[in-house]
């Protein structure tokens, strides 16, 4: 069988529609023409509500539609695709990686102590740099590990990790927070090339590096595979363990990145820094197009969900929102996200892995 038999299309939900049978129409549910149309239009849904969204904010406060403003926009968004993209290949093959704010605790911790800085007398440079995403790295091991060898779910898998990972952190920095002196690192985020810091570009080369595996590789043909139908996949001689333990590790490795990134920013290493960063990437990640139960999205659709989740958080504080109402904002578009994304399968939803 060959990778093309084998695998979807990326960005589909499952094989071709000529080899899946049209469920009967029940009572008022749209068929022929008009349930084409929304099909047709559902997978650009989410840029439809982005330009939305645009369009509202403009109108609500004119500072929204400037080019600082798309700076600020852009900015926020750096960190959040960085991890999200990650999480992307975790969601699509139905899994779920909790452990996402205690690898980016670990990860902080370590590259602000292997640097140089306030703490003690290391000046590891670039060697620190990668040591610190390393961390990251071996978490998603010992994640991808523990979910196939010892065949823990996902779910409580990556919670324990996260514990770890946030514990470590803590143990590390003794309850004072290293402060970052490597120059080259801090250039990270002081440095402009044409208006915006390495970090925005380092997250471009993150999404562009993200699409060409999710396109061109058998780790991103697979993971549709594995997310759409993980029995057929077995069945059809794919190594199922060995593509979920890489994607774990590429989620961590990439978590361990925006660690790196983040404390080159606030010239910090913290066990807290990774707060709140967790919902707001599966926020993105779901409101772009990539379904919980796995098997439909990508990257791109994940870049647009990030933006929406920065748009929303831009816009309402240029309209004087109130932070906890932003918070519960952001709640209820993930559940609302969830519950469109997930109505047309609902018939065979599965538990998430």
């Amino acid at each position: 069988m060959t990778d093309s038999q084998q695998a979807y299309a990326p960005g589909t939900a499952g094989p071709p529609s000529s080899q899946v049978a049209d469920p009967p129409s029940l009572g008022g549910r749209p068929r022929g023409p008009a349930r084409f149309k929304l099909g047709r239009i559902g997978p650009y849904a989410p840029t439809i509500a982005l330009i939305a969204l645009c369009a509202l904010f403009t109108l609500i406060n004119s500072t929204f539609l400037t080019i600082d403003n798309f700076r600020n926009i852009i900015d926020a968004s750096a960190i959040l695709m960085t991890v999200a993209v990650g999480l992307t290949f975790v969601i699509l093959i139905g899994g779920i990686d909790l452990s996402v704010e205690g690898v980016i605790a670990a990860s902080s911790v370590s590259v602000a102590l292997l640097v140089a800085n306030d703490h003690n007398g290391n000046n590891l440079g670039l060697i620190g740099v990668i040591l610190a995403i390393l961390v990251g790295t071996l978490f998603g091991l010992a994640n991808g590990l523990i979910i196939t060898r010892v065949k823990v779910p996902s779910f409580m898998a990556t919670l324990g990790t996260w514990s770890v990972g946030l514990g470590v952190a803590t143990v590390f920095f003794g309850g004072r927070v290293p402060n970052i002196h490597d120059q080259w690192l801090r250039d990270w985020e002081l440095v402009r090339w044409f208006g915006f810091s390495p970090i925005i570009y380092i997250a471009v080369g993150v999404v562009i590096v993200g699409y060409v595996i999710q396109r061109y590789t058998r780790v991103g043909r697979y993971a549709y595979v594995i997310g759409g139908n993980e029995e057929l996949a077995i069945q059809s001689g794919i190594n199922v363990n060995r593509y979920k333990v890489l994607i774990f590790m590429l989620s961590g490795t990439l978590v361990g990145l925006s660690a790196v990134m983040v404390s080159a920013r606030l010239g910090i290493g913290d066990a807290r820094l990774g707060a709140n960063t967790l919902f707001a990437a599966v926020t993105a990640v779901v409101i772009g197009g990539t379904l919980l139960t796995g098997g439909r999205g990508g990257v791109l659709q994940t870049v647009v969900g990030v933006l929406i989740v920065n748009v929303i958080n831009n816009g309402m504080l240029l309209a004087g929102v109130d932070p906890y109402l932003q918070k519960a904002v952001q709640g209820a578009i993930i559940v609302g996200a969830v519950t469109v994304t997930t109505w047309p399968l609902r018939s065979r939803l599965r538990m998430i892995k």
